[in-house]
């Protein structure tokens, strides 16, 4: 089910018009893995706009520890995606220590920080904790639709419509010290809710 949901992922996303905004020049050309993240409402497509950003990228998902997340690794490995289950209430600790491995090997991270449950557009600690700890920088992106339809989900889920737009916009960078207090972490948490912003 996961991959046949990947495949119409990418036959959604083959055909949008896209268009991308930012300084997308040096994060292709960028030799340092990189945390990037997007609300869970803009996930829909993100595997294939991701994909088409950044071709040779090596990346992984963090999913949640449940069915749908692993689902969601089914679909993203579609992509070339691999993914790491865990989350803020199950397998935290083991996610945090997947994730430093596959930054030492040289992958991207994608993140959802108001994920998998919400709240909606709030960034719980563990996307702070995991730039701490790997000394990633962070990169914000949000993905716009000209036209789409949105679930009556947690997170007012969007799926675009077929021949939309889809605006790529990487916004920008956060760079998270490695040794921080409990406000420390509060205080980036809400600076990347404010850069990542919402509706």
């Amino acid at each position: 089910m996961g991959r046949l949901l990947g495949w119409l992922t990418r036959l959604l996303g083959m055909t949008l018009r896209v268009e991308m905004k930012g300084e997308l020049d040096s994060l292709r050309a960028s030799k340092l893995p990189i945390i990037h993240v997007l609300w869970h409402q803009q996930i829909c497509v993100a595997p294939y706009l991701w994909r088409k950003v950044f071709p040779q990228r090596k990346c992984v998902v963090l999913t949640s520890a449940s069915k749908d997340g692993v689902l969601l690794g089914s679909v993203v490995g579609v992509f070339g995606f691999d993914a790491v289950h865990g989350s803020s209430s199950r397998r935290g600790v083991a996610a945090l220590v997947a994730l430093r491995k596959a930054v030492q090997a040289g992958s991207d991270v994608v993140i959802t920080p108001d994920g998998p449950r919400g709240p909606r557009l709030k960034v719980k600690p563990g996307v702070i904790k995991v730039a701490q700890m790997t000394g990633c920088e962070i990169r914000p992106f949000k993905i716009e639709f000209s036209s789409y339809w949105q679930l009556k989900t947690w997170d007012r889920f969007q799926i675009p419509k077929p021949f939309s737009k889809a605006i790529i916009t990487y916004l920008d960078p956060l760079a998270v010290p490695d040794e921080l207090s409990e406000e420390g972490f509060e205080h980036y948490g809400q600076v990347l809710e404010d850069l990542l912003g919402g509706k």
